[in-house]
């Protein structure tokens, strides 16, 4: 009788041990460390450009924030080593390889455009000084662009509100949508990947005649434009352009 009781527990320890090897999990192969994450978005970014190189259509730049170096890559444009940069949002991408620089970057983000010294603030705003060590003489208010255009038979548009009326009431009108009809005196085309238009109905004093807005529509001098949109106030992008009002991101039907 001992010997089968021993028999049986000798048994039940042998498929205990086997079920517990069973049971072992398999090793798996790590994650490719050359596969792309997905891209995700990384909000705007200051610094001074250390690296900088040109190929296949994009300008690729590494910059200092300070903290950090960052790679940014976007269509070709000028830029040399010790430029301050502003690199808006953009995508972000894992051990990218330019097959034309033959060339791995661990971590890059891929933008619409970068801003080079101001010098793209300074053409989107009409300032005279592209330079951000010096900044237009009036801080807050870059240069208003000079028109020829024809203000006159410009009529308010139903229920909205003039130039210089959203410059007297911006306070009161920050965050609310307003609408303006009014002649484009200055077009920007594709700067920080929008386009930028100066607005001037001939309401407003000097330094509050002239609106600026951002909008993905496209327009010429001259035009007379019915415009939408939200007002914001003290829009600074940095370098010295800061913007008392402006609108972003407007609807615009040319009239």
């Amino acid at each position: 009788m001992k010997k089968a009781l021993i028999l049986i527990i000798s048994s039940v320890l042998a498929l205990t041990i086997v079920g517990c090897k069973n049971e072992t999990p398999q090793k798996t192969e790590p994650a490719s460390q050359t596969q792309a994450a997905q891209p995700t978005a990384q909000q705007g970014m200051t610094g001074t450009v250390t690296e900088t190189m040109s190929s296949g259509g994009y300008t690729y730049v590494q910059f200092d924030t300070g903290t950090e170096k960052i790679w940014a890559a976007a269509p070709e444009f000028s830029v040399k080593v010790g430029d301050p940069v502003i690199v808006p949002e953009g995508m972000q991408m894992q051990n990218h390889t330019s097959k034309t620089l033959n060339r791995t970057f661990e971590q890059i983000y891929f933008v619409d455009a970068v801003m080079v010294g101001g010098a793209q603030a300074a053409a989107a705003s009409g300032a005279m000084s592209a330079d951000p060590a010096n900044p237009p003489a009036d801080h807050g208010r870059p240069e208003v662009a000079k028109s020829d255009v024809d203000m006159s038979g410009l009529t308010k548009a139903a229920g909205g509100k003039t130039v210089g009326e959203i410059f007297t009431e911006k306070d009161a009108l920050s965050g609310q949508a307003v609408t303006i009809r009014a002649k484009v005196t200055k077009f920007s085309p594709e700067i920080m990947g929008t386009n930028w238009l100066h607005l001037q109905d001939g309401t407003g004093a000097a330094g509050t005649n002239d609106l600026t807005i951002t909008s993905p529509a496209t327009a010429k001098v001259g035009d007379t434009v019915l415009v939408k949109g939200v007002v914001t106030v003290n829009k600074d992008f940095g370098f010295g352009y800061k913007y008392d009002v402006i609108i972003e991101k407007a609807d615009v039907t040319i009239e």
